[in-house]
Formats: C-alpha cells, sequence, structure tokens
C-alpha cells in the first residue's frame, strides 16, 4: 500500500481502518506482506471492486496527499457499495482538494462546485443546486441519469 520497502506500519493499518479493509486484509495469511494479483505472485489475490477501492482509498490517505484524484472511482461498483465510498470520500477527504472525473452524476451532491465539460471545453460550473436550477446540459445528463437511481 505505501509502495516501499520501507513503511510506517502502524500507519498504514490506521489508513486501512479509516477506509473500511483493515479487517479484510488481518484476515488474509500473509496480511500486509500479501501479493494483490495472481499475475504478481502465484499466492496472490483478486480483490473486488469495492475492495480495491478501499484500498486505494486507504493509501491515499496514507501518503497524506493535498491533492487527490479519482478518476471513476465507482464505475465497478453496484448502487449501495458506490454511496458507501462516496461518505467515505466525503469524511475522510475534508481537509484535501479532491479532484473528482466521474460521467455519473450520483455523486456530485457532495461536491463544492462542478465543472461540465463538453466537447472538450467548460460549459457550466456550479454547485448541483444552481446548476439542476439552470436546467442547461447538466440538468438534463442529471435528469437522464436519476432515472436509474429511482
Amino acid at each position: 500500500m505505501a509502495l516501499s520497502e520501507q513503511y510506517n506500519t502502524e500507519r498504514v493499518w490506521e489508513a486501512l481502518a479509516q477506509a473500511g479493509i483493515a479487517e479484510k486484509i488481518r484476515g488474509l495469511e500473509k496480511q500486509l506482506d500479501t501479493y494483490l494479483g495472481k499475475d504478481i505472485a502465484a499466492d496472490g489475490i483478486s480483490l473486488s471492486g469495492g475492495e480495491l477501492q478501499k484500498l486505494l482509498l486507504a493509501r491515499a490517505l496514507y501518503r497524506e496527499s493535498a491533492l487527490v484524484l479519482l478518476d471513476e472511482p465507482t464505475a465497478a461498483l453496484d448502487a449501495l457499495a458506490e454511496t458507501e465510498l462516496y461518505e467515505k470520500y466525503h469524511t475522510l477527504l475534508q481537509k484535501k482538494t479532491v479532484l473528482f472525473i466521474s460521467h455519473r452524476l450520483a455523486s456530485t451532491r457532495l461536491c463544492d462546485r462542478i465543472i461540465l465539460l463538453d466537447d472538450r471545453r467548460i460549459c457550466e460550473v456550479g454547485t448541483h443546486a444552481k446548476l439542476v436550477e439552470a436546467q442547461g446540459k447538466y440538468y438534463e445528463m442529471f435528469q437522464a441519469q436519476s432515472k436509474y437511481y429511482q
């Protein structure tokens, strides 16, 4: 997780616990020394989409980065796992600048500012409420997607 041979074990476990994946890792025979992926090691493991996203969140927490870039972080998750992960991001990344890239607009209510790109250009900027109120392209896209979440 630390992407280094040298790491602070206590901080790693703390980050894993905050991200909600510590118990999974503690249950593994080799715990922190477990390889991820059978293509790396024969005794490696594969994580589910949700587990992998939690591990990536733990990595961001461990590194104490000021900027976190999330590119389609919930694409492989079901709606319930997606909601849980967004809530974790919102809670745990409060003091960081988070750039969140997504085609799925279900998460945008948690964003301080939304920048809608169309044909490589910024076409709308604002909060979820303001963009819905404006009833532009964002509103159209949100309405089209929202029927899948009702």
